[in-house]
């Protein structure tokens, strides 16, 4: 995939959790659920998974810091 499409989608995530705060946890299956229901990466299954991976990695990190 290579290091700069992997920077894009982390920084789609980023926006997107703080777009969304409240419609994403630290469940990786429910924030891909999540990203179909608003409608987001329906065009590749691999960068949603990829963008739900990476939220799942934020929010595990900001529940370990509280």
């Amino acid at each position: 995939m290579g290091k700069l499409m992997t920077s894009i989608l982390k920084g789609k995530a980023k926006k997107l959790k703080d777009m969304y705060p409240n419609d994403f946890d630290e469940n990786f299956e429910h924030n891909k659920e999540t990203l179909n229901k608003l409608g987001f990466f329906d065009y590749s299954k691999t960068d949603r998974n990829l963008v739900a991976g990476q939220i799942t990695r934020i929010k595990l990190a900001e529940a370990k810091e509280e």
